[in-house]
């Protein structure tokens, strides 16, 4: 299984983008992306997103950690 590599919100919204998330809305530093019946929300602070943080976006967008680094 690969290390999580550590992200900024800019790069995981990018490989959201090309999985065919599209945003929707923003509400505070939050922005929220859908792509059919899933929902992903973004925290968008300018620094690196916590491993937690990521592994929750990760599983929200249904995909494993693998197909997730390919998108990067």
């Amino acid at each position: 299984m690969p290390k999580l590599p550590v992200l900024k919100p800019k790069e995981v919204e990018r490989a959201l983008g090309r999985a065919g998330f599209l945003f929707v809305r923003q509400k505070g530093s939050h922005r929220i992306y859908v792509k059919g019946n899933l929902g992903v929300t973004l925290p968008f602070h300018n620094k690196d997103l916590k491993p937690k943080t990521l592994r929750q976006i990760i599983k929200q967008s249904g995909f494993e950690l693998e197909q997730f680094i390919e998108l990067l």
